[in-house]
């Protein structure tokens, strides 16, 4: 079983940052990928970032030069920077992770979600 317990949503005035953390545990080999898909009312889920066990990192494209994915492989953490965040930012953001058990099963996971509104 794969556990993943985000944390750093909030309430943020437009033009303000924020951080997102996802920590996952449990019995895991390896995390191939780690991403945030966020989730605002009435609309899909859809991707806003991701990011491989290397260094290749994807961003929506209403995401690019605003927000920033790295992720701690030690801490098996997930980060997402949130720069200059609009209204239309405003979502549930769920962390997402794909890997391998140390059972050498493959696993997906989500996380519950955390809250980000940016308002004034």
């Amino acid at each position: 079983q794969v556990q993943l317990v985000e944390s750093g949503g909030g309430l943020v005035q437009p033009g303000g940052s924020l951080r997102l953390s996802c920590a996952a545990s449990g019995s895991i080999s390896s995390i191939n990928v780690m991403g945030w898909y966020r989730q605002a009312p009435g609309k899909q889920r859809e991707v806003v970032a991701v990011i491989t066990s290397g260094t290749g990192s994807t961003y929506a494209d209403s995401v690019k030069g605003r927000f920033t994915i790295s992720r701690d492989n030690a801490k098996n953490t997930v980060y997402l920077q949130m720069n200059s965040l609009k209204p239309e930012d405003t979502a549930v953001y769920y962390c997402n992770a794909g890997g391998v058990l140390t059972s050498l099963r493959r696993f997906g996971a989500w996380g519950q979600g955390t809250q980000v509104t940016v308002s004034s």
